[in-house]
């Protein structure tokens, strides 16, 4: 086997081969967009190596909820999209003898290891912009079906892959590529409008199995489903002036244009423009942006790599990384990370239906927590700034909330922001096999239901983490200076502190912050 990441290859190979010897594993997931398609790339894999297997989703993996893993019935569990940064407790009940623990995450590590642990950042990978959760996931599953293909059940060799087989991208799980891009993407790990280290290798593996396709195109979300003036109203990455947040403005912008933007009285979307009219588009926006002094920096950024999916249909979230991720955040946040996974399984009946349902609501909620933020202005210290939402935004997207808020009225994006809120409850989600049934952010340390802790959720940008931000050594040393706890990567990270201390909490956040950029 020659897999993506040939770094990771030995240790994902040895996590195969205990996967295999189990005579069935329980499979223990995150419940963001990474998460999800981490599950779901293990789920298949495992399926298709004929390992019995059980899902459940945590929205925290904290001490209470690996203590109802260690109470199962399962000897073997595979973690994914978390558990690197709970090895110390997870060890604990690896000792005791309650399971054998297989990881497959990019987080952080705690100060301890564990042999089945495939981790990017334990062999100079980083997992904050290079692999993800979904992309740890792959690997494991590239080597499981090496290792499969070639072990009998009864512990013996199989018979030597036929050429038909040894091409199938679904024989050896190169078909999953495509939901590994979705969770890097849904990660934030497009830095600069485009993948790269090794998830650039899994976009390769993608594309060469057919479910991937790449190519520069302009870089705003919702091109596949948006109209067209809307697109535009809400591309606020890079701000137009008179065309960003302005509904007028991206209307007199398209009207002033010699195209036929309509049909049937109804905008059309990007995705269903031909190649010359969205270079008219295109060239427009540049040069309106270049007329009203938008730096040349910024420019550039109107244009990335898209990440298309072409086995979905044209004009659906599913086609396009970025809305598909988004769509997956949709049902997590709102407990039901079952929905989420039964579209990344390939429900397209119900699952997908609920998923666009909550997808609606999740836009309103963040519409309505963005104006809120917006309106309430945030408070600025020397190197962050910093609001708190109290009950009034859920804690499970009041990090999206944050970092869409930046760049608005009174919100700098040259400050990292730091959002309070009210924890809830932690619900559980657990289902069987590919059928799994019933249930934030990239790893984001939560506290199960508990009224003395409130929610921290951290948000920077690339170009802060370029010049030295670390959310996730900001929040955690600061919440464990109060007696909270914290981590996640460095543009985006997540805590719990005590209720009380969020000044002397903000305090010492904002002393970290200070010393990474000097």
């Amino acid at each position: 086997m020659t897999g993506p990441v040939p770094a990771l290859e030995d240790r994902a190979v040895a996590c195969a081969n205990r996967l295999l010897e189990a005579d069935s594993v329980l499979l223990a997931s995150h419940i963001d967009a990474d998460g999800l398609t981490s599950a779901a790339v293990a789920a298949q894999a495992l399926e298709r190596a004929e390992i019995p297997f059980e899902t459940v989703f945590e929205k925290q993996l904290d001490e209470a909820a690996i203590a109802r893993v260690a109470a199962t019935e399962y000897d073997t569990v595979l973690f994914t999209d978390f558990g690197s940064g709970q090895l110390d407790v997870i060890g604990e009940h690896e000792d005791a003898g309650a399971f054998t623990p297989v990881i497959a995450d990019h987080h952080q590590p705690a100060d301890r290891d564990t042999e089945f642990h495939l981790n990017p950042l334990l062999f100079g990978i980083n997992g904050a912009s290079e692999l993800s959760g979904a992309g740890a996931s792959y690997v494991l599953a590239r080597a499981l079906a090496d290792v499969s293909s070639t072990t009998a059940t009864d512990g013996g060799t199989k018979p030597a892959e036929t050429a038909t087989t040894a091409t199938n991208p679904r024989a050896d799980n190169r078909d999953l590529a495509a939901l590994a891009v979705v969770g890097a993407v849904g990660d934030m790990q497009a830095s600069g409008g485009e993948l790269h280290g090794a998830n650039a290798k899994i976009v390769e593996e993608g594309v060469d199995a057919g479910v991937l396709e790449t190519g520069t195109d302009l870089a705003l979300y919702g091109k596949q489903t948006r109209p067209l003036p809307k697109l535009l109203e809400y591309a606020t990455d890079v701000q137009i002036p008179g065309i960003s947040n302005s509904e007028r403005g991206a209307l007199r912008f398209l009207d002033e244009l010699d195209l036929e933007l309509k049909r049937d009285g109804e905008w059309r979307r990007w995705s269903g423009l031909s190649s010359d009219e969205k270079q008219t588009i295109a060239s427009a926006l540049v040069q309106r942006a270049v007329s009203k002094g938008v730096p040349a920096s910024k420019i550039d950024q109107l244009v990335g790599t898209a990440y298309v999916l072409p086995e979905e249909p044209v004009g659906t979230e599913l086609r396009d990384a970025s809305e598909f991720s988004t769509l997956l955040n949709a049902t997590a946040r709102y407990e039901r990370a079952d929905v989420g996974l039964g579209v990344c399984l390939g429900d397209r009946d119900g699952a997908l239906e609920r998923a666009r349902k909550l997808l609606r609501d999740h836009r309103r909620n963040l519409s309505n927590g963005i104006d809120l933020v917006t309106e309430k202005g945030v408070t600025h210290e020397d190197n962050l700034q910093w609001f708190d939402a109290g009950d009034e935004i859920r804690e499970t997207i009041v990090g999206i909330v944050a970092g869409m808020a930046m760049g608005n009225q009174g919100i700098s994006r040259s400050k990292p922001i730091l959002a309070f809120a009210e924890k809830s409850a932690n619900p559980r989600s657990a289902g069987k096999s590919a059928d799994a049934q019933a249930a934030d952010q990239s790893g984001e340390a939560t506290t199960e239901n508990d009224g003395g802790k409130l929610k921290v959720s951290a948000r920077g940008t690339h170009a802060l983490v370029r010049q030295g931000l670390d959310l996730s050594v900001v929040v955690g040393e600061a919440a464990r200076a109060v007696g909270g706890d914290g981590g996640g990567h460095d543009v985006a990270a997540g805590a719990t502190v005590p209720k009380g201390d969020e000044m002397e909490f903000l305090e010492r956040a904002d002393e970290i912050v200070g010393e990474q950029l000097s």
